[in-house]
Parts: C-alpha cells; sequence; structure tokens
C-alpha cells in the first residue's frame, strides 16, 4: 500500500500513526518521524466491531499481531464516527434527566421547530423519553441569585428510581446553572454518591452557556455517548498495550484539534464528525502549501460526501450543529455539510418514478455489486465501473478486492434504474452519476452561495476515495476554475489525524450589556477558562511547539436574538477595541452598523491550542525522474459515447507533469477520472491541479 518511493524503517521507535475509521474502510497515514518517510495503509472497517478494523490496520502498518508488534508507534491519533454512529442510529445509552421543576421537557420541546419547516406533519422521538426525565426542587435566578437551594434528598431519590429503570447514564439538568453551579455541583456530588458507575454529566460542566434546551441537548447527549464511547475507547487502548503500544492515543475533535483519550471519554460528544474535520484541516494545511488560501473540501467516502468551506486559509467554525433533527450539539466544530452520496449509495426508482440516490448505503459489506459479496442493487460505484472510469481488472484498495465484476455492476444497473426508466444500462448508469454529482453540487452550494462566498474564487479540493473521479464534474457543475487532489486523496483524513494540533474549547456565558462589562473581572474569567484549558492540554503527555489562545464574544444589538462572533487579542479586553471588532465584524456580515440599540456581550468564548510539531508537506512530493508513459488505454462512456482514455500510474508521475483529459490516474488509494476538455498538472507536493482547457 506504500507509494514505492517511500519505505520506512520498520525499526524505527518514532511512527506517528493517524487512523479514520469510515463507513468502507479503515484509513491509516504512518510518518517516520525519524527519517520523514510515510506509508498509507487500507483496510476494510468493520461495522458494529471498529476496534477490530482498527486493529487489522495496526497489525498491518506493524506487520505482526504478536504482543510487541505495537511497540514501534510513538503517538496514534483517532478520528472516530462511533459517536456519530452511535446518534445517528440511536445505539445509545439508556439515559435519564435530573432537572428543575418544572422544566422535564425542555428536550422534546426543542425550540417547537419542525423536522420539515412548511410541512403540516412530523414526528420526534427525544432520546430520553418523558419518564426518565424526572423533577426536583431547585431554583437559581438568571442573574446568579441562588433563590431555592435544591433538595438533595429529592435527587438521591430521583437517581435510584432511574438506576430502577435501567438506567445507565444520567444527566444532571439545571436550568440556570450556567449563571450559578452550585445547586447543579451539589446534586451532581450526591447522585454520584449512589451510582454504580463514573456516567454522571452535569450540564453546566459540559456547556456553561445560556439557552437552555442547547444546554440540556448538548450535555444529554454526551451522558448518552460517555458508555459507548468509553468502552470502545477503554477496549482499543487495552488492544494496542496487550500489542506492546506505550505511546499517547489521541482522539480527534469536531473543531479540527485533537485531545486525550480521557478526554474523549468524558466529553465524548466532542468527538462528533471527527473524521471528516481532520480531513477539512489536512485540506486546509495542502491547499495552503500549495498556494491556495480559499478552497472548498469533498470528501466522497463509501457512504455519504462531507462538504466544507476554508477561507484566507482557516476552516469556517460553527457553533452548533444537529446531527439530525432534534439531536443538537452546542459545540464549536468545523462547518460540515453532509449528504448520503457515497460510492456505496445505493440507486432506485421511487414509485413516482424518480431516480434517487442515496442515503442508504451498502457499505463495505456486502457493498457494491461490482464487489460479487452479495449485493445485487446498484450503487455510484457500479456506474463508475460500468461506464470504465474504474478499472474492474485492477485491485482494489491496493488488494483488498482483486478484481471487480462489471457484468454484476451492469445487471444491477439495468433491472434496478434502466428497467424502470426505459433506458439502457450505460445511460442508466450516467443517470445515476448525474443525480450523485446534482446532489453533491448543491452541498458545495450550501457551504459557498448560501453563506455569501463565490465559488468561483474558490478552489475544490476532492478527497476520500471517490473525490477524484468526480472532480471535473463537480468542477463544471458549480463553476470552480481549480481542482486540487492531494496526493493521497483516499487517506487525506488520517493525514489531518497527524497534523491536527491539540485544541480545547471554552465558554461562559456573561449576558451583560458591552458598557457594563468589568474588564480586570473578565480577564480574570479569562484566565481561569485558560488554566482549565492548560490542564486539559498537560493531561495527553504531548509536548508542543508552541501555545496559541483564541479568545472571542458573542455579541448583538439589544432586541436581536442571534449572535455574532468577534474574535479579540488578550491586550485588546477594554471597552473601545471590543467595540471596534463588534462594528467591523458587523459591518462584513450585514453590511452596515447599527447607531442607538445597546450592545450585549452574550458569552465569552476562550480555545487553547497545543501546536504539535509539523512534518514537511515536500515529504508526500514525487522523488526522482518518474515514469509518464500511459500503462494502456481504457474505454469510457461519457456524455453519451465512447471516448479512448489514456491509464497511468498517478504516483509514479513527475512533478510538471501535464495529463490531458481523457484520462485515468490510477493509484492505491483512489482513482481519478479527467474528462474531455480538463487537463491535470503535477505540482511540486504531488497535488494534481485540475483545470478546465476548452
Amino acid at each position: 500500500m506504500s507509494d514505492p518511493q517511500f519505505h520506512p524503517d520498520l525499526s524505527s521507535p518514532h511512527w506517528v500513526v493517524g487512523v479514520d475509521v469510515g463507513g468502507t474502510f479503515t484509513d491509516l497515514f504512518v510518518l517516520d518521524e525519524q527519517t520523514g518517510q510515510a506509508r498509507i495503509v487500507k483496510v476494510p472497517s468493520t461495522r458494529g466491531e471498529e476496534a477490530r478494523g482498527f486493529m487489522n490496520g495496526i497489525a498491518k502498518v506493524t506487520g505482526t499481531t504478536g504482543a510487541q508488534g505495537a511497540k514501534d508507534i510513538a503517538t496514534i491519533v483517532h478520528g472516530t464516527t462511533v459517536g456519530t454512529n452511535a446518534l445517528l442510529e440511536r445505539k445509545i445509552a439508556r439515559t435519564g434527566i435530573i432537572t428543575t421543576r418544572g422544566f422535564r421537557d425542555v428536550l422534546e420541546m426543542r425550540r417547537r421547530d419542525r423536522p420539515q419547516t412548511w410541512g403540516l406533519r412530523g414526528s420526534y422521538t427525544p432520546v430520553v423519553p418523558r419518564a426518565w426525565r424526572l423533577e426536583v426542587d431547585e431554583r437559581v435566578l438568571a442573574n446568579g441569585d441562588l433563590h431555592t437551594p435544591v433538595n438533595l434528598e429529592q435527587v438521591r431519590d430521583q437517581a435510584r428510581a432511574l438506576l430502577a429503570e435501567g438506567c445507565e447514564a444520567v444527566c444532571v439538568f439545571f436550568v440556570h446553572a450556567y449563571a450559578n453551579p452550585s445547586n447543579e455541583q451539589a446534586a451532581v456530588a450526591a447522585v454520584r454518591e449512589i451510582w454504580p458507575n463514573t456516567y454522571v454529566t452535569a450540564a453546566s460542566e459540559v456547556l456553561p452557556e445560556i439557552r437552555e434546551f442547547e444546554r440540556c441537548s448538548t450535555a444529554t447527549l454526551n451522558a448518552a455517548l460517555q458508555p459507548v464511547v468509553g468502552s470502545y475507547l477503554q477496549r482499543l487502548e487495552g488492544d494496542l498495550r496487550a500489542q506492546g503500544f506505550a505511546g499517547e492515543l489521541l482522539i480527534v475533535q469536531s473543531n479540527g484539534g485533537v485531545m486525550s483519550r480521557q478526554t474523549a471519554c468524558d466529553v465524548p460528544v466532542r468527538t462528533a464528525l471527527s473524521g471528516p474535520a481532520a480531513g477539512v484541516m489536512a485540506c486546509a494545511q495542502i491547499a495552503r502549501a500549495s498556494g491556495f488560501e480559499n478552497v472548498i473540501t469533498g470528501d466522497i467516502g463509501g457512504t455519504s460526501f462531507d462538504v466544507s468551506l476554508v477561507a484566507g486559509g482557516e476552516a469556517a467554525l460553527a457553533a452548533q450543529t444537529s446531527i439530525e433533527f432534534g439531536l443538537v450539539v452546542r459545540s464549536p466544530m468545523i462547518q460540515i455539510e453532509t449528504i448520503g452520496a457515497g460510492g456505496g449509495s445505493i440507486a432506485s426508482v421511487d414509485a413516482g418514478g424518480m431516480l434517487q440516490v442515496g442515503p442508504e448505503s451498502a457499505g463495505s459489506n456486502p457493498g457494491p455489486a461490482c464487489y460479487g459479496r452479495g449485493n445485487t442493487r446498484p450503487t455510484v460505484t457500479d456506474a463508475n465501473v460500468l461506464l470504465g472510469r474504474i478499472a474492474a481488472d485492477r485491485p482494489l484498495g491496493g488488494g483488498l478486492l482483486q478484481a471487480l465484476d462489471s457484468d454484476a455492476a451492469q445487471q444491477a444497473i439495468a433491472r434496478h434504474v434502466g428497467e424502470p426508466l426505459g433506458l439502457d444500462a450505460l445511460a442508466a448508469a450516467e443517470a445515476i452519476l448525474t443525480v450523485a454529482n446534482a446532489r453533491m453540487a448543491g452541498a458545495i452550494r450550501v457551504v459557498s452561495i448560501e453563506r455569501g462566498h463565490d465559488p468561483r474564487q474558490f478552489a475544490y479540493m476532492p478527497f476520500g476515495g471517490g473525490g477524484g473521479l468526480h472532480v471535473c464534474a463537480m468542477m463544471r457543475e458549480v463553476g470552480v476554475t481549480t481542482g486540487i487532489v492531494p496526493r493521497y486523496p483516499g487517506v487525506t483524513s488520517a493525514l489531518g489525524c497527524v497534523m491536527a494540533d491539540m485544541r480545547h474549547d471554552a465558554v461562559q456565558t456573561l449576558n451583560v450589556a458591552l458598557a457594563d462589562v468589568v474588564w480586570p473581572l473578565l480577564l480574570k474569567r479569562v484566565d481561569a477558562l485558560a488554566t482549565a484549558c492548560q490542564v486539559r492540554l498537560d493531561s495527553a503527555g504531548v509536548k508542543f511547539v508552541r501555545v496559541d489562545e483564541v479568545i472571542s464574544f458573542d455579541m448583538l444589538y439589544m432586541g436581536q436574538t442571534h449572535t455574532l462572533q468577534v474574535n479579540v487579542l488578550r491586550d485588546q479586553l477594554n471597552a473601545s477595541d471590543v467595540l471596534q471588532a463588534f462594528e467591523a465584524a458587523y459591518q462584513v456580515a450585514f453590511g452596515r452598523i447599527l447607531q442607538g440599540p445597546v450592545i450585549r456581550v452574550m458569552n465569552l468564548r476562550y480555545a487553547r491550542i497545543g501546536r504539535r510539531p509539523k512534518f514537511d508537506l515536500a515529504v508526500l512530493a514525487p522523488h526522482g525522474e518518474g515514469q509518464t508513459t500511459a500503462l494502456g488505454e481504457q474505454q469510457v462512456y461519457h456524455q453519451g459515447q465512447w471516448w479512448t482514455a489514456k491509464r497511468f500510474e498517478r504516483l509514479s508521475l513527475p512533478v510538471g507533469t501535464v495529463v490531458q483529459g481523457p484520462a485515468i490516474l490510477e493509484q492505491p488509494d483512489t482513482t481519478v477520472w479527467l474528462e474531455p476538455g480538463f487537463a491535470g498538472r503535477v505540482d511540486a507536493l504531488g497535488n494534481l491541479l485540475v483545470e478546465r482547457t476548452t
């Protein structure tokens, strides 16, 4: 699976391994920090037993499963989808809530929104049934004054009631604990006296921020994930230790940073979408090194298409996201738009005669019909195989499958798409890709046009196993002028794990007029958040090149509902500088500032970032003269006709090589399809820069 020009020294004790567990494949990127050499590994994911797929990958890296097989690995950085999948599939722990009397229905009432905004019907089932949402007497006022001390005997009784119902985890959520957590802290201490495990979550510790639904939802989901993610990571670390691993196991967060294994067990809700987040961080660094500050990223895996936007070299962060309707997580995370349109997405014709692609996926087992593992329904991968864009005679994933069954792909497409629509198999396959491409282009428009960005001012960087197959189609659909296919697209998220810095975010509600802020007191709050975040950094036992901080405020004009995040430096913590920063940010966002309304500061946000040593991206670049001769030719069906496309071994192409479409560039982790009218050039870092020629 390695680039033939890079052969890591297997005796070195300086390996850093990035591991991304996807729905179809588990990808690993291995960096030898002593020699600067790199290697990639792909193994099938084991859905439901993700730790087994992870360990299969480690065994392939080390070449052994013995007691000392992992002794040469210094650090493992893991992007995990265990938490996300558990939430989507509702395979979470039985969880109870103990809350302020009168507020047991906060989780179910939400914001009184609906699954379909303009629909007359819709349903929602909260993750915690009403019978497991119990109340106690307590009250803290919104200004932090203690009105009614918590009744601890009621708390103990309610905890016992939840245990009797079989609850494994519990969330203690008091309505104004963000302003004064004393009642909530006392209640948590009382629960822990009788709770049989450590799965007790205090909402004010997870999110000490105003807005009761978002805080309740985030804390409840955290509690529900603790047994799931905690047991997975503990089992994983135990397996690694049994193989001689004595280094650090770090986990990627949804904000693009990493955290220790213990922190991930404490706040597993921060692992949501961690794998795609790592990929976005890798793309940002690769694009910047190649001279592109603005880039739209598109991760096409086996089950989904994840798209994000990087502007000015920085990935866009959101304060919250919805895993699905009603499952709100309020925690800083990279803005990622996800749709069910991956290589394994199943194509079908609905009752109305409309062709649909996804969201159901064939995954890795049984996989697309062309895998020959029993699936008879067509997928996006089957369409690419039938049209000749993936060579059926070439091993898939560096040997995971020795060949693909194009006849099975044709039969599946003809039966389930061609016959219902009255199309031959080739036209049906093109129709599948047309629908899939349209859905992916729509997701790109959501993160660009709908957020005020012109996609023509951005490059497009596809990654994931299927990204290179659709790069030209996305450029055509959206109007992007340059495509950047990274050196190892299929393992970009695993590469991002290796690149990621350590980061911890904290928030504290202020809810005060800007004119009333007491700045010396505010500085003390900043110092307190900095100390708490630094403790988290220190707990990982990782050495940093330096430590940076990011300070920001959520601000708005009196009477507004939505806040604007305003970044400031520590020496700008004064009324005049913060006012100037707010007005500048408001001007950029809305085109004008308002005169007269009072400005309020709702939340103080703080992030502490431990910068890990970076490796030179030049390690990924081609070395030597390489090979520019085509491997042969392939017949490809495109836009209603057959084309003769040349096939190249991509990793052997030297810097500066220009390949004219139609062409297929093959490598162990992906295939790149260059349409007629497009050309690709290998840049100094081994990226393929794609541009239109006609």
